[in-house]
C-alpha cells in the first residue's frame, strides 16, 4: 500500500522549489462506513475539493479507505516510518484529504515525527481545540481552516490559519500570503510572519456573499 502520494499540486511545488514533498489522506468527511474523518468540518464539507475530482476516482476512494483503517491500528506507526525511510520525503503534508480524527490518532502522528526529527510534518485543521491543547515537535506545523465548527476559537492575531477572500488584491492587502499555488508558503518554515496563511477565491466565499 501506497502511504505517500502526490497529489498534482505536491508534484508543481517539489518540481518548483526543487524539494521532496508527499501527502498521505484518508477519506474525506467520512469514511466507508459513515465515521466521521473530518469531524469538525462545517460549510467547508460542502465545497471540500477531496470530494470531487480525481479524489472520487474509482481507485483512489479504496486506497484512502484503507490508509484510514491502517491509521486505527497500532502498526500505522512503523507502515509509516517504512514508508518514509523508502521514499525519503523533506516535507509531508498529513491530510490532503480527511483531518484528526481522535486524539489517539494525532499522538501517532506525533510519534511519526519525533521518530523522523529531519522531516517536517504539516496540514491543515479544523480541529482548533484539540491542536491548542496538544504540545506538537518543532517538525510539526498545524494550520488552523477557518471554516470548521470551532473556528471561533481561532486567534485571528496569533494564530495561523487559512482565510478565504474574493480577490489576490484583498488577500494581500489584509497582510496574507497567498499559498493557493504552493502551500509550503502557508507553513511556519516559508511564512515567518506569524501572519498566518492564505487561501484562494472558490465557490465558499461565493457562498458567504450571497
Amino acid at each position: 500500500m501506497n502511504l505517500l502520494t502526490q497529489n498534482s499540486k505536491l508534484k508543481k511545488t517539489s518540481k518548483n522549489l526543487n524539494l521532496r514533498v508527499f501527502n498521505f489522506g484518508i477519506p474525506a468527511y467520512k469514511s466507508a462506513s459513515g465515521k466521521l474523518t473530518c469531524p469538525m468540518a462545517d460549510e467547508c464539507v460542502e465545497f471540500c475539493y477531496a470530494k470531487k475530482g480525481a479524489y472520487v476516482w474509482s481507485n483512489v476512494q479504496p486506497a484512502f479507505e484503507k490508509r484510514y483503517q491502517l491509521s486505527k491500528t497500532l502498526e500505522f506507526i512503523d507502515a509509516m516510518n517504512s514508508e518514509i525511510k523508502k521514499k525519503r520525503p523533506e516535507y509531508v503534508r498529513v491530510h490532503d484529504s480527511g483531518d484528526y480524527y481522535s486524539r489517539s490518532y494525532l499522538a501517532k502522528w506525533i510519534t511519526i515525527a519525533n521518530q523522523n526529527p529531519s522531516v517536517k510534518f504539516y496540514s491543515y485543521t479544523n480541529m482548533v481545540d484539540m491542536i491548542k491543547n496538544t504540545n506538537l515537535p518543532d517538525n510539526y506545523d498545524i494550520i488552523f481552516s477557518d471554516s470548521g465548527k470551532q473556528k471561533h476559537m481561532i486567534n485571528q492575531n496569533a494564530d495561523r490559519h487559512t482565510k478565504i477572500f474574493k480577490s489576490k488584491e484583498d488577500l494581500l492587502s489584509k497582510g496574507y500570503v497567498d499559498a493557493s499555488d504552493t502551500d509550503l508558503y502557508a507553513t511556519k518554515w516559508f511564512n515567518k510572519t506569524n501572519r498566518v496563511v492564505w487561501l484562494e477565491t472558490n465557490n465558499l466565499q461565493r457562498k458567504r456573499e450571497v
